[in-house]
C-alpha cells in the first residue's frame, strides 16, 4: 500500500495552525509589550521627578481572543493594588498618581484616597482627561491636584441602583408618606445615610486643606445632588471650590496614555494628523529639573 504526500496540504495546514496560534497567543503578547513599555515610561517619569509613579487608569482594552472588550471601573482589586504600591513606597518618597476613570466602587476609591491622604510625602494625583465620581474622591485626598486644562473632575453625591440619592429624597419628600411604599422608603433611608457617610468623608479629606468651615461647605456642594453625577468640573470650577489645582501635566502623562489604546472593534471617529511637540530646549531643562 502506497501513501500520496501532499506537500501544499501539509503547508496549508501548517499555515492554518500557525494562524490559530497568532489568534490566540497574539494578543497576549502585544498587552505584555504594552505593559513592559507602560512600566519603562513610568520608571522615566519618576526618575525625572523623584517620585513613585502609580497608574490607574481604566479604558476599554481588548485582550484575548479576537480582541474581546473590558469595561474599567475602580474595583476592590484596584484598591489592593493601589494600596500595595502606596505601602512599598519609603515614607519619605512623593507620589504621583496617575488617574483617568469612570468611577467605581466607593469603598475601594475611599480606601484608596485614605490610603494617599496618610501618605506622610507629598502626593499629586494627575488627571489628563477625566477623573469622575470615585476618581474625584481620591483626587480630594491629595496636597496636589494636576489637571490638563480641559480635564474634568465630577460630583460625587452616591448612586443607589443606577440613581442619584439626593434625587430619591427629592422625590420621597415631595410625596405622602402614605403614598410610598416600603421598598422605596428603605431606599431613601439608605440614600440618606449614603450621603452623609459620603459628604463626612469628603469633609475629613479636605479639612486640614482649606479649614473646617470651607471644607464642609465644599463637602456639602459636592453631594447634595447639585449637579447630575457627570457634571463636568472644570479647572475653574475645581480652584473656585478652594482645590489645589495646577496645569502641568507632565508630558509623558500623555505618553503614557497613548500606550491604552481603545480596542478597534468599530471605525474609529476621530483622525488627525499628529504634529510633533516642540522639544525643550536646555535652558527650560536647566531652569525647571
Amino acid at each position: 500500500m502506497s501513501y500520496y504526500y501532499d506537500p501544499l496540504s501539509f503547508l496549508g495546514s501548517m499555515i492554518w495552525w500557525l494562524l490559530l496560534f497568532w489568534l490566540i497567543i497574539g494578543p497576549q503578547l502585544q498587552y505584555r509589550r504594552l505593559m513592559l513599555m507602560r512600566q519603562s515610561l513610568m520608571k522615566k517619569m519618576g526618575e525625572r521627578r523623584g517620585t513613585n509613579v502609580i497608574a490607574m487608569i481604566h479604558r476599554q482594552e481588548s485582550i484575548g481572543l479576537f480582541g474581546i472588550p473590558f469595561y474599567r471601573f475602580i474595583s476592590i482589586e484596584d484598591s489592593e493594588q493601589v494600596l500595595r504600591a502606596i505601602r512599598r513606597t519609603p515614607k519619605d518618597k512623593p507620589i504621583d498618581l496617575i488617574l483617568h476613570t469612570p468611577g467605581g466602587l466607593v469603598l475601594a476609591a475611599a480606601q484608596i484616597a485614605k490610603a494617599l491622604k496618610d501618605h506622610p510625602a507629598k502626593t499629586t494625583v494627575i488627571i489628563p482627561h477625566y477623573a469622575m465620581s470615585g476618581g474625584t474622591l481620591i483626587a480630594l485626598a491629595a496636597d496636589e491636584i494636576i489637571m490638563d486644562p480641559h480635564a474634568v473632575l465630577g460630583p460625587v453625591d452616591p448612586q443607589l441602583m443606577n440613581l442619584p440619592a439626593p434625587s430619591i429624597l427629592n422625590a420621597v419628600k415631595k410625596k405622602d408618606p402614605n403614598e410610598v411604599d416600603d421598598q422605596t422608603l428603605i431606599l431613601a433611608d439608605i440614600a440618606e445615610k449614603a450621603i452623609n457617610q459620603v459628604r463626612e468623608f469628603v469633609y475629613e479629606l479636605l479639612k486640614d486643606k482649606m479649614g473646617d468651615e470651607r471644607a464642609r461647605e465644599v463637602a456639602k456642594i459636592l453631594t447634595e445632588g447639585r449637579w447630575t453625577h457627570d457634571y463636568p468640573i472644570t479647572v475653574d470650577v475645581a480652584r473656585q471650590l478652594g482645590l489645589n489645582v495646577s496645569t502641568d501635566v507632565p508630558e509623558e502623562v500623555y505618553e503614557l496614555m497613548e500606550l491604552y489604546p481603545q480596542p478597534m472593534l468599530q471605525r474609529q471617529g476621530v483622525e488627525f494628523v499628529p504634529t510633533p511637540r516642540k522639544q525643550p530646549t536646555q535652558e527650560t531643562i536647566i531652569r525647571f529639573p
